[in-house]
Formats: C-alpha cells, structure tokens, sequence
C-alpha cells in the first residue's frame, strides 16, 4: 500500500509556491556514457523549454542517495497538469524512451517549494529526508526556523523544504510502488562540500534526523529558462 504524505492547506502561500520536480536514479556502469549524453545534450533542454519551468540541474552524488539527481523548477504545481508538461510525455524520443528505461531504482516526486531562506545556486546540495509530519504546516514554520539558524553558516546559499504532492508524485516505470512513503526533504545549498556537510549535521540535529541519512551532491550544470529565450 503506498503511504503518502498529508496534503498541506490551500492557502495563498501554497498556491503562490514554486513546484520542483525531483528524479534521482541509479544507472548500470555500462549506460552511463549514453545516459549522461543524452541527459546533457536532449532532456534538461527539453524539459527547462516548457512552459512554465525555470531552471534544471544535475547532480552527482559524493556521498549518499542515488547517484544522479535532477532538479526542475517550476512557477508552480499548476505546470505540472499543463498541456506543455503533458506534451513531454506524448511525444517522447527513441532516446529518451531508451535512457528513461536505463534507470535504477528511480524517484520521482513532485513537490512544493516552502520555507525558502537564501537566494542563488550552489556548487553543493543536501538533501535530508524527514519524517512524515502530521502536522504539516508546523514542519514549514519549523524548516523556515532552520534556514535561518544554517543562514549563519559559512558557506551557505539557499535552504527550502520539499512537500511532495500524493497526486502528482506518480512514479516512474521501474520505482517501487510497495511500501513507497513520500517524505518531505530539506534542501541545503551550499558554496562548499565542506560547508554542505556542516549544513547537513546541523540540520539533521535540529530535526532530530540522521545525518547519515542526508544526500550530499555535487553541482555538474543548471539551465535557466531566461537563457533560452
């Protein structure tokens, strides 16, 4: 049965926040070359050039997760049930269809952008998990709290909380269904490894949460939408 985490309110805020699709993987070593060209060369494009997208970027991991990551972000949920986004899926290249199937052990999660403290993009990125939380407005005040303690730190770029939504975050073909929970993630960028990994212990604390649980990426490259036009 899959578990997913509750709904947050539909306030103003809510609906004014950006959406942020999030796909990480695994890929067989013999695929890599392949998939890292094709990701490079023909997707973040593809995606960052519909409408309502702003920005796509690709991680490596250096410690943690799965070892590739995309972040897309959006104006808002609302792009994500567009004729634009739709159109992706429809009319998909021979390329795609091939890397998409290469992926091991995918996740995919659409979510809310909440709590944002900072501004700019960092060389680095923590992704914690965190526990479903009952009360979910409680966990955005809580994040916002701790962006502004990690503000504080050498180093530090940006923080925002993830709220993945149940309705959009379908998965993809090869992601496990049984026993798949959407949890809410902290996000922290930073200028430094160094620094990403100072951020993610005094996240962790503050949550309560294991560091060893928190992804540590590396930035390879990010698109914005303004440098396609």
């Amino acid at each position: 049965m899959q578990t997913t985490a509750p709904s947050f309110p539909e306030t103003a805020a809510a609906n004014d926040a950006n959406g942020l699709l999030f796909v990480a993987a695994d890929v067989a070593p013999a695929d890599e070359a392949d998939f890292n060209r094709w990701y490079d060369k023909e997707h973040v494009e593809e995606r960052v050039r519909i409408p309502g997208f702003l920005s796509g970027a690709r991680y490596t991991s250096l410690e943690g997760g799965r070892k590739y990551l995309g972040l897309y972000r959006t104006e808002s949920l609302a792009v994500f049930g567009t004729a634009g986004y739709r159109a992706a899926f429809e009319k998909q290249t021979p390329w795609s269809i091939a890397n998409l199937d290469r992926m091991r052990q995918p996740v995919r999660r659409v979510c809310a952008v909440r709590a944002v403290t900072g501004f700019g993009s960092g060389s680095h990125v923590v992704v914690l998990p965190l526990p479903v939380a009952a009360d979910a407005q409680a966990l955005i005040a809580q994040a916002a709290g701790v962006g502004l303690q990690l503000s504080e730190q050498a180093g530090f770029v940006q923080s925002y909380l993830l709220m993945p939504d149940p309705t959009l975050s379908t998965p993809l073909p090869r992601e496990t269904t049984e026993g798949r929970v959407l949890q809410p993630m902290l996000v922290v960028e930073t200028s430094g490894a160094d620094a990403a990994r100072t951020a993610r212990a005094s996240a962790a604390a503050a949550f309560d949460a294991d560091p060893a649980s928190g992804w540590l990426l590396a930035l390879g490259w990010k698109l914005t939408a303004a440098e396609l036009n």
